[in-house]
């Protein structure tokens, strides 16, 4: 396999690295600059690195969270492209590459029946998260798919 065809591969995978990279770096830079501002003599500074402090760490616990969600959200389609239960791609689409909407709300409502059928199965959730997603409904296929890593997660061997 050339190069071109490992970059194209991976393409998400590098560009997750070079984000998490950047972002690791502005972390560091301001925990840096948030305990310079901590040691200074003025009460101002002082109150002002200690409020500059808390971006570092919640920028860090977010950056962690979210990396743990990818990783996990990979880790269970690989087990469903083994079991095939992955769901298929077929929607038809818009010239421009979009799937159609109507196609995709009817096709949400046998995984949404699936889900309520097995509340339980993080399978269920995760196809009903990629019915979300290909609906157009961000906000709902990431709620989904957190449900699916949260039931994933208690049927792993402890």
């Amino acid at each position: 396999m050339g190069f071109i065809a490992a970059f194209q591969k991976n393409r998400t995978k590098i560009w997750v690295g070079a984000v998490t990279l950047l972002l690791v770096f502005y972390l560091l830079v301001s925990f840096q600059r948030s305990v310079l501002l901590l040691l200074d003599t003025n009460l101002t500074a002082k109150a002002i690195g200690a409020a500059y402090l808390v971006l570092p760490i919640i920028g860090a616990w977010a950056m962690i969270r979210e990396l743990m969600f990818g990783a996990r959200t990979e880790q269970m389609a690989r087990v469903l492209e083994a079991e095939g239960g992955l769901p298929v791609d077929d929607l038809p689409r818009t010239p421009g590459g979009r799937i159609v909407r109507a196609a995709a709300d009817q096709e949400f409502e046998k995984y949404r029946i699936e889900a309520e059928t097995a509340p339980d199965d993080w399978r269920s959730w995760f196809r009903l998260s990629c019915a979300y997603d290909a609906a157009g409904d961000r906000k709902r296929a990431r709620a989904s798919m957190r449900d699916a890593v949260r039931l994933f997660r208690s049927k792993l061997p402890a």
